[in-house]
């Protein structure tokens, strides 16, 4: 390979803001940035927000400066209603790529709406190892782009914990610059120019989670569509439908053992972005984020998590194991050619009065290592 993206190592130059030297006068500010972190003494309804820098490195963007923060509350400072979340992080690298990811999760007051949402603004390169199950694990191409990645559930509750309503999902690719690595000819990926598409839908949703960045028990389920469609402005035409469920069973006060299957099907002439991809930070961690894509995935991973460890109070760990493959439809996919990733990593207590800890996970794969840093779990 030309070099391992895997290998991200991101280090906390000054961990959850607080400097690692301390002077006389500053004294006073640092304890109580220190209270507010390690010694939460807030009351448990009230909201909390904490914000801290970030250093990575990884080959293809060089050293890169960030800032990660995450606002947590009870809709009406109600405990009874579930835990509603915001998670930021924004980024600038010395190859001058930047981006901003905002994810969502939240409830309105009895949970009466639900609205759940992604944001990714960036230009940022993508690797592109071509499609397909049986591809080498060379890339063949960088290709530079900014992208604009908007989706959003609105989803209004039916009965207990079931939830129907509109899903949509904004999609654009600008400023493109392919770069290849090879001198072997191949097929130039669908979508490498500047493109906007829309996809509007339908989803059901079954939620009875409680704290979604710290799940104890429930259950998660997701089904539904999007349809994108020239006559709502998009350039390609395709349908994407997807299934997403998540079972969480505690076996112990601080343990649990956590399961999700995912299964998506894209059917028309999608663009190389918006096919169905394998790898990420969440399902398939050891996996670049479309290291495998293909128009269809199946995949699905189980977690084992000390949430904390018997002799800690803020301390714990997981264990966790996935397997996931690719195929250009349902017919086709092929169980013998599952990919393999597991891993580990070390779980600490950030928000004890809201039971949300911060993770830093070590994954591996046929690729090599990969290294992932968030607050909340994966899943």
């Amino acid at each position: 390979m030309r070099s391992n993206p895997f290998l991200k190592a991101l280090v906390l130059f000054a961990f959850f803001g607080i400097p690692l030297s301390i002077n006389a006068q500053n004294d006073g500010l640092i304890k109580r940035v220190w209270n507010s972190v390690f010694n939460d003494t807030t009351s448990i309804e009230r909201p909390k927000f904490i914000a801290y820098p970030t250093i990575a490195y990884a080959p293809e963007t060089k050293w890169e400066f960030g800032v990660s923060a995450v606002y947590v509350y009870y809709a009406n400072r109600d405990i009874k209603n579930r835990l509603s979340e915001i998670n930021a992080f924004t980024f600038v690298t010395l190859e001058k790529q930047y981006g901003l990811w905002m994810d969502h999760a939240l409830y309105s007051d009895k949970s009466l709406w639900f609205f759940l949402g992604r944001v990714r603004l960036q230009q940022f390169p993508l690797l592109y190892f071509g499609e397909g199950i049986d591809i080498s694990g060379e890339e063949l191409a960088q290709i530079d782009a900014g992208t604009i990645s908007i989706r959003e559930r609105v989803l209004r509750k039916v009965h207990g914990s079931l939830y129907l309503g509109f899903e949509t999902d904004f999609h654009r690719l600008s400023n493109v610059t392919l770069n290849q690595f090879t001198s072997e000819p191949f097929e130039t990926p669908t979508g490498v120019q500047k493109f906007t598409n829309l996809g509007l839908g339908l989803g059901l949703v079954f939620d009875d989670r409680h704290n979604v960045l710290n799940v104890r028990k429930g259950f998660f389920g997701e089904m539904g569509f999007l349809r994108y469609d020239d006559g709502w402005g998009s350039d390609f035409e395709f349908t994407s439908y997807f299934l997403d469920a998540r079972y969480y069973l505690p076996t112990t006060n601080s343990q649990v053992l956590a399961s999700q299957l995912y299964f998506s099907e894209v059917q028309g002439n999608a663009p190389f972005t918006q096919l169905s991809l394998m790898g990420g930070e969440s399902l398939m961690r050891g996996y670049y984020l479309g290291r495998y894509r293909d128009q269809t995935l199946l995949a699905a991973q189980t977690e084992y998590r000390f949430l904390p460890f018997p002799f800690s109070k803020r301390w714990g760990a997981a264990a966790f194991v996935g397997f996931g493959t690719v195929s250009d439809g349902v017919k086709n996919l092929d169980l013998s050619k599952l990919k393999v990733a597991g891993g580990t990593g070390v779980r600490f207590l950030i928000f004890k009065s809201k039971d949300i800890f911060t993770r830093f996970d070590v994954a591996v794969s046929e690729d090599g290592l990969g290294y992932y840093f968030f607050i909340g779990e994966a899943f």
